[in-house]
């Protein structure tokens, strides 16, 4: 036994070595570390060297809840309130739609027979946005495009659980044919999905009343643990929809944070559930690769892994594309250009995974649904993933905005004439520089920095927004300077521990409060703005 167990800690300590250089590695050529962990996996399990199976109950009892939780907590309540009618629309009859799309394509090519492509549709429609999602961090996409696609897939994986195991019952009682009571069907539906959010807005009530009296974030932080996977094991008990009740319980939190917490037990609680989220998605995606089995070169599988890519893209683009004309019929227009990115950002991950994992052995197609599933995870890891970045570019959705290039250009001008300014003057000063030729040049840069100064001073009065932006970046940087220095302090024996603490905290609640305020423009010149000239 503990022979077993020193196994298991060395392979484990291996496992995040491997992540952390992945991850490292992946930073610095910027591609998604979760494309990156994938390969990695499939490195390791080539090698033979480290044994862990992905399994479902690891999946959705241990990894799900602290990544729908994490999500959650960021899902600004204003921001999904204006998007609330496309996500309910993507969530609900997406998830539909795909499975009657997927089931009703592979069953008419003859690809599948219809209740392993029934079977097969009803997990592949839960989408997994992590990969999308990081790079939209990193890359500064729009807000409502993010919380739009995060939102989307926290509540679609919670329709596509609940019809994944409704089919499954159907089949079950049908035997070779597919008996399903609507009606029972639909009232389950719902009283799996309004359960399972019952039991989020309770659980968050409660959460958010006992956060409002304490202050102390290693409490706070254990509450939420205890929160997280107490609601998820309470509805699922129930069998309600566990995932919808963390959802909302992250969304209670997160929104509410501000109000019932200290600004230091605010950001910790946010760095820890950052951590837990980054670990778990980590451990899941290479144990992903890991578990793979890719078939030999030249095996007709290739042939048919290829169609089901195809069946399963069709159906992203009719749910994607037919859903957002609803949406806009409704009255909550979503913008090409975003349904461009949701549909190529549908990627598909550990929840379908998880879903074709929990399959019992003795059903007949369980083998090709298996492998069927890990095909199109692959394919969306490694194809949509690492290509959606340039998708964003091309359509305009991140990067520097005309405005920023403009500020960019002449702010770089003037630096760089600073610069020769600076070194020319220095010469000159050594003796290195004729006295007459630095005196002729000295008036030509004294005019370019004047004119640039003067130009600079004009384009920030007529952009003022951009100017508020780069005043609370410096204002931010300026306070986690000051914090990094009472830390500095305090480990110097400068300051004592209860000074430090409470000087910190003035710090943090100044921080939050910049956060708060921070100036939001909705509208740049990427949603079609245009910036104000500068005099040349």
């Amino acid at each position: 036994m503990p022979g077993d167990l020193f196994t298991f800690e060395l392979s484990f300590v291996i496992l995040l070595l491997v992540v952390f250089v992945v991850a490292m590695a992946a930073h610095r050529i910027r591609v998604p570390y979760t494309v990156a962990l994938v390969l990695a996996g499939l490195a390791v399990s080539s090698q033979n060297i480290l044994h862990f199976e992905l399994t479902p109950q690891l999946i959705l009892l241990l990894f799900l809840p602290p990544l729908v939780f994490e999500a959650a907590l960021h899902i600004d309540s204003r921001t999904f309130r204006r998007i609330v009618t496309p996500v309910l629309l993507l969530a609900i009859f997406g998830v539909l739609i795909a499975v009657a799309v997927v089931s009703s394509l592979l069953t008419l090519t003859g690809l599948l027979d219809w209740r392993t492509a029934l079977v097969f549709a009803s997990l592949i429609a839960a989408t997994d946005p992590v990969a999308v999602v990081s790079l939209f961090k990193v890359l500064g996409a729009p807000k409502r495009l993010s919380t739009l696609v995060e939102s989307e897939s926290l509540f679609n994986d919670a329709t596509t659980i609940v019809i994944f195991h409704i089919v499954l019952a159907a089949l079950a009682v049908g035997g070779d044919r597919f008996e399903l009571n609507w009606m029972n069907a639909i009232q389950q539906f719902v009283i799996v999905a309004a359960g399972g959010v019952g039991v989020g807005v309770v659980a968050g009530l409660v959460a958010n009343a006992i956060f409002a009296h304490i202050d102390d974030h290693l409490i706070e932080i254990t509450l939420s643990t205890i929160v997280v996977y107490g609601t998820y094991l309470l509805a699922e008990e129930f069998h309600l929809s566990g995932v919808l009740a963390v959802a909302l319980v992250g969304m209670f939190v997160g929104n509410r944070s501000g109000k019932n917490m200290s600004p230091t037990t605010r950001m910790m609680l946010m760095n820890f559930w950052e951590y837990i989220a980054f670990l778990a998605n980590s451990l899941i995606f290479i144990l992903i690769g890991m578990q793979v089995a890719l078939p030999r070169m030249g095996d007709r599988s290739y042939l048919m892994f290829g169609l089901v890519v195809i069946v399963v893209l069709i159906s992203r683009a009719a749910t994607v594309y037919g859903l957002s004309f609803i949406s806009r019929l409704l009255g909550c227009r979503v913008p090409i250009k975003h349904q461009h990115v949701m549909f190529w950002g549908g990627l598909r991950g550990a929840v379908s995974l998880a879903l074709a994992l929990s399959i019992s052995r003795s059903f007949p197609g369980r083998d090709t649904i298996l492998t069927l599933t890990f095909a199109v995870v692959l394919f969306t890891l490694l194809v949509q993933a690492t290509t959606i970045s340039p998708l964003l570019r091309r359509l305009g959705l991140v990067g520097l905005s005309a405005v920023e290039k403009e500020y960019e250009t002449i702010h770089g001008r003037l630096l760089a004439t600073w610069a020769a300014y600076a070194r020319l003057k220095r010469e000159y000063e050594d003796g290195a520089l004729d006295p007459a030729a630095w005196n002729a040049v000295k008036d030509e840069l004294s005019e370019r920095i004047q004119a640039l100064n003067h130009q600079l001073s004009e384009f920030s009065a007529a952009n003022p927004e951009l100017v508020a932006r780069l005043t609370q970046a410096v204002r931010r940087e300026s306070l986690q300077i000051q914090r990094a220095s009472i830390i500095d302090m305090q480990r110097e024996d400068v300051l004592s521990d209860e000074v430090a603490r409470r000087l910190m905290a003035e710090i943090d609640e100044a921080i939050d409060a910049l956060s708060q305020t921070q100036p939001v423009v909705e509208t740049d010149a990427r949603e079609g703005a245009q910036p104000q000239p500068a005099q040349s």
